[in-house]
């Protein structure tokens, strides 16, 4: 339910009439995580699609996060075999695991599309929610902008036309067209492709750990940077913050899960193993099997490893994987943007147009509009969207820790499907080491970014009043689906 915490504005938003019941009350408040009811789903906007059930999902988180070791070689370049390893041991305690388990715990209790843009609405209000979702929307758009660019990096040694000019702004928009018609043919051929794309970008380096195995010497592991200058110390935490974040994207996607309060944790669970243990183990055998050259560690290196080890085919399969990886993460992160677009415009925060779904059950106005953000950010180059979408991320990410804490604290009794078994203060421990780590990511930005990321920010904390205001004009339509429950804010 609401209360005053809502200003007139945001409470006096109309409802889609679906004829569902009123949400469940339990203490003097909406119980979320009850079990929806036949008559619920009969009536659910979505009802006619088909959900997404485990492996899909984990295969989708995969993608989200990260889509293989593709980009990980510059932390063997900036800090050593050493460092890299415990780093990619040592982060996940730090950032990915608590990350995992709040979208485990919120995305359970708030099991619907807007996913993180709720978490923050029922523990902030609605003009936080929506900063929430604008600057994770645009971080995810930033992000995404990058795939089509990667992906013809990985071609234009075999096919040099693709190095520049027209014939390249060409195959990023084919591409960009072709990637942006799977999403909006539905989810569901979007979670096999990520399967098999996830299947594909991993078997090579299976392969490739069991061929190194006579050639590893694991005292090779123990160097620490040889480099004059020591470690580099922001080119080694970027580049596993990078490898290692964007565990809530899932969460707008909560409302397309097959019973999503047993389905979502169980992924989140899975997808962690996977996605370290994809990183793990090609970083033992690059560094373990061959001598180290550390200024040869960058983008792409992992396909010269597998050459020497495995001979040219090997190598060749690398090189494909991780241009093949570069589409699987491209569709990933597009369906959670356009998802979340749509579940903010079920929440009132946007336009109605943005609710609206095609007939195969995507939201293709968000689609779209996600896909228009990608082709105008696709000129920048790579460093500055690395550097751009970190700090936006880190912003949303300080929101989420405000929301779930706040939540544990006003709504203890609250239905949690999933629950971290701590109380207030362990759920306050718990964020404190990745909130200093964002403030690290944070002082090492040089003032360009930080100037664009806050202007960025800026615009975000204006475009919400904007839309206000288009609303009481009646210039647009805003409507607040009734079959989701009250925020609890």
């Amino acid at each position: 339910m609401t209360d005053s915490s809502l200003d007139s504005s945001d409470t006096q938003t109309p409802r889609i009439a679906t004829g569902n019941p009123p949400p469940p009350i339990k203490n003097g408040y909406v119980s979320i995580g009850v079990p929806a009811t036949a008559s619920d789903a009969s009536l659910s906007p979505a009802n006619k699609i088909r959900r997404i059930t485990v492996l899909p999902l984990v295969f989708l988180i995969f993608y989200e996060v990260s889509g293989g070791p593709f980009g990980i070689e510059d932390s063997v370049k900036a800090a050593g075999p050493l460092l890299a390893i415990l780093g990619f041991i040592v982060f996940p305690f730090i950032w990915s695991i608590p990350e995992a388990l709040i979208t485990a715990e919120m995305g359970t209790m708030f099991p619907e599309n807007g996913g993180y843009v709720v978490w923050v609405s029922s523990a902030l209000g609605p003009y936080w929610g929506f900063q929430q979702g604008w600057v994770k929307w645009l971080s995810g758009v930033i992000d995404n902008a990058l795939y089509p660019i990667l992906f013809l990096d990985y071609l234009k040694s075999g096919i040099p036309i693709l190095g520049g000019g027209i014939p390249r702004i060409a195959a990023i928009l084919a591409l960009t067209v072709a990637l942006t018609y799977l999403n909006y043919r539905g989810l569901s051929i979007v979670g096999v492709a990520a399967v098999l794309l996830g299947v594909f970008s991993i078997l090579p380096f299976v392969v490739m750990t069991f061929m190194s195995i006579p050639k590893v010497q694991p005292l090779r592991w123990l160097v620490v940077s040889k480099k004059m200058k020591g470690v580099d110390w922001n080119l080694y935490l970027n580049t596993l913050f990078w490898n290692l974040n964007y565990w809530d994207s899932i969460s707008t996607l909560s409302g397309e899960v097959d019973n999503p309060k047993r389905t979502l944790p169980r992924a989140l669970f899975y997808a962690l193993f996977l996605v370290v243990l994809s990183y793990i183990f090609p970083v033992l055998t690059g560094t373990g099997a061959i001598s180290l050259d550390q200024k040869l560690w960058t983008d792409g290196y992992f396909a010269d490893i597998g050459k020497v080890i495995g001979g040219a085919w090997l190598g060749w399969w690398i090189q494909a994987a991780a241009a093949t990886s570069n589409m699987g993460m491209f569709l990933a992160e597009m369906s959670s943007d356009s998802f979340q677009l749509l579940g903010m415009a079920e929440r009132g925060m946007l336009p109605e147009v943005f609710a609206k779904r095609s007939r195969y059950g995507t939201p293709w106005v968000g689609i779209l509009f996600s896909a228009s953000g990608v082709v105008l950010l696709s000129w920048l180059s790579f460093q500055e969207i690395v550097a751009a979408e970190s700090l936006l991320y880190c912003f949303g990410m300080v929101l989420e820790f405000i929301a779930f804490v706040r939540l544990r604290v006003k709504h203890p009794a609250a239905s949690r499907p999933f629950k971290i078994p701590v109380g207030v203060l362990g759920s306050i421990l718990m964020c404190i080491p990745p909130t200093i780590l964002i403030g690290v990511i944070a002082a090492f930005s040089n003032l360009k970014v930080a100037a664009v990321s806050l202007a960025a920010v800026v615009i975000g904390l204006v475009l919400r009043p904007c839309l206000k205001h288009v609303e009481k004009k009646g210039w647009l339509k805003f409507s607040v689906s009734s079959h989701l429950p009250d925020l609890m804010a």
